[in-house]
């Protein structure tokens, strides 16, 4: 098992440490490899995560890194367990990580349920693209390698990993696609699926980087001099490359969390006017919300209190 640190900018860097297989075997290797910190996030969810976090963060002393920091989080309830949870932790490692880059433990099986997961939900193909093994600041350097190799890589350097009994809770969707739906698809279908769906990842996200590129440079050309966008010019911009346009123009104007179906309402107001009003869509603001809407053949955006 190889962590690949040539992309990875800094003479430092932090490495986020649950203490289960995936993350401690990383911590081990990125100890080696340069001046490691570990940051572990107690999100404080189960009894005695203090003492899990306590552990994780001995065992990464022991394993070279020059610091380790545990660090207490307050999960909401916003997006469900899951993604609350996720959202906590990352906020807190964004914080932590004072300016270096942050590796993460995610593996090739990882990435097989994130792409499940947006196929099933029909997020589109930024959804199915998955996690960038590069997307600074973090860094995964272990998408491409299999969970049951970090497991092997604790075995060999005895390290006692922690076992996460939310990992075999079946209330959890990932859960589910971990221990029912992946090994039936490997079943059926003769082996080779996680991997598979990792590929497809990989040549979606590259296809998708690509059309993001041409979208800025589209951007621009359609954008009225108030910041608008010119529905006309717009118009005759091809289909896929037309939502990203407007996916980077509803983001540069404070939109978050935008969806497929979002982005293609906006898109409606383009391609099938019929005098609608405007639509709303996901923005990070307090009593307030975004709208896009069309107005003199040009879209605009404005807000309105909640």
């Amino acid at each position: 098992m190889v962590a690949a640190g040539e992309r990875i900018d800094g003479q430092k860097w932090c490495v986020a440490l649950s203490g289960g297989a995936d993350s401690l075997a990383l911590t081990a290797v990125a100890a080696r490899l340069r001046p490691t910190t570990a940051l572990i996030i107690d999100h404080g969810l189960q009894p005695g995560s203090d003492s899990v976090a306590d552990t994780a963060r001995r065992q990464a002393l022991e394993l070279g890194c020059i610091a380790a920091q545990v660090i207490p989080v307050e999960v909401g309830s916003s997006g469900g367990p899951e993604a609350a949870a996720r959202d906590a932790r990352y906020t807190a490692l964004a914080t932590a990580r004072a300016g270096a880059p942050v590796l993460l433990g995610h593996t090739l099986d990882d990435q097989a349920e994130t792409v499940l997961l947006g196929l099933g939900r029909g997020s589109g193909p930024r959804s199915i693209a998955g996690m960038r093994p590069h997307d600074p600041p973090w860094h995964r350097p272990l998408l491409g390698v299999r969970r049951e190799t970090t497991r092997a890589a604790c075995d060999e350097l005895e390290l006692t990993p922690w076992q996460d009994p939310h990992n075999d809770e079946r209330r959890f969707t990932r859960v589910r696609l971990r221990h029912e739906v992946l090994p039936l698809l490997e079943d059926v279908l003769g082996g080779g699926v996680a991997e598979a769906l990792a590929r497809t990842a990989t040549a979606l996200r590259e296809d998708t980087e690509t059309l993001d590129g041409l979208a800025i440079d589209s951007l621009a050309a359609v954008r009225t001099e108030a910041g608008g966008l010119d529905v006309a010019r717009l118009s005759g911009v091809p289909d896929a490359l037309r939502r990203r346009v407007i996916r980077a123009w509803l983001l540069d104007g404070g939109a978050c969390d935008l969806t497929d179906t979002q982005i293609r309402a906006v898109d409606r107001l383009v391609t099938a006017w019929r005098g609608q009003g405007g639509v709303a869509v996901g923005s990070g603001l307090r009593k307030q919300r975004l709208f896009a809407a069309r107005r003199g053949g040009v879209l605009k955006m404005h807000t309105e209190p909640v």
